[in-house]
């Protein structure tokens, strides 16, 4: 007798951002119908949680695969020279997490041409207390914008780069070769201000404190004044959700709408698993 499967479930975090999936097991590949569920929730939640999902990394990538492309990201070595795809973001402590980017409120790599669309977290050793992930809906947070400020913004663009987040990766003798590398690959890039999401159609800020550099045609006094502001406005509590990890969590998020912070008030090992997913170059209000 086939086991009864259970339906597929979507339950808000709050009324902004954020949603639970449940009845869904990731150990096996999800259908069409699953697929088209998770999408949409994604879409219309910025970010979707999963908990239970006790996964290998084989399974992360092949969940991954049916959502998109995973990208081999640069400023991390895989898990496993046979799964590139997956990497590790690692701290023995909360402690040495602090100032490591990941407390800081971003979206992942916008120092790409084309930043990946979405990323996918999964939590394989988190610390007894402490260590929660914040997203902030960053369409809802251009809304709240004055239609003023909108529509200077709107027409705008800003400069991306890695060099000063990634500045540890190049210290040591190789390290000038090292950037000569991957500068090769990724320029500096500039991007909309205001991001147009391609299925949505929302229009979202997308500035943020670890990558982007300044905003363009601006003097140096207009950039030291806005955008701080920018990059603060989307830290309003009205516009986030705060995610408790627990055993077999996983979290998927929209990188072209959202930004995430992750709270280093923790002790002792956090270890998390992480899928990038190819996406476009971002276009900006015609």
């Amino acid at each position: 007798m086939t086991a009864a499967v259970s339906p597929v479930t979507v339950s808000p975090v709050t009324t902004t951002i954020g949603a639970e999936i449940s009845g869904i097991d990731l150990t096996r590949p999800l259908s069409p119908a699953e697929v088209e569920q998770v999408a949409a929730a994604l879409h219309t939640s910025g970010v979707v949680f999963f908990r239970g999902q006790h996964i290998s990394d084989e399974h992360q990538r092949d969940r991954a695969l049916q959502f998109g492309t995973p990208e081999i990201f640069p400023f991390a070595a895989p898990v496993h020279p046979d799964i590139p795809e997956v990497h590790a973001v690692t701290f023995d402590d909360g402690s040495l997490a602090k100032g490591r980017m990941a407390d800081s409120w971003h979206s992942d790599a916008t120092w790409m041409v084309e930043p990946p669309y979405g990323s996918i977290l999964r939590a394989v050793e988190i610390p007894a207390v402490g260590g929660d992930t914040c997203w902030s809906d960053t369409a809802a947070a251009y809304d709240d914008l004055s239609s003023s400020m909108q529509r200077m913004l709107d027409g705008m663009t800003a400069t991306h780069d890695f060099v000063t987040s990634f500045a540890a990766f190049f210290e040591g003798p190789d390290g000038p070769a090292r950037l000569q590398a991957i500068r090769a690959k990724h320029p500096r890039v500039s991007h909309p201000v205001v991001r147009v999401h391609p299925v949505t159609g929302r229009r979202a800020l997308y500035v943020n404190r670890n990558f982007t550099m300044r905003l363009d045609g601006m003097t140096d006094r207009e950039n030291e004044v806005l955008l701080p502001f920018l990059c603060d406005h989307v830290r309003s509590p009205d516009f986030q959700c705060r995610f408790h990890w627990t055993p077999g969590s996983i979290a998927f998020w929209d990188n072209r709408a959202t930004q995430h912070y992750a709270v280093p008030d923790y002790s002792g090992r956090r270890v998390m698993h992480r899928v990038i997913l190819a996406g476009d170059r971002p276009f900006g209000p015609s």
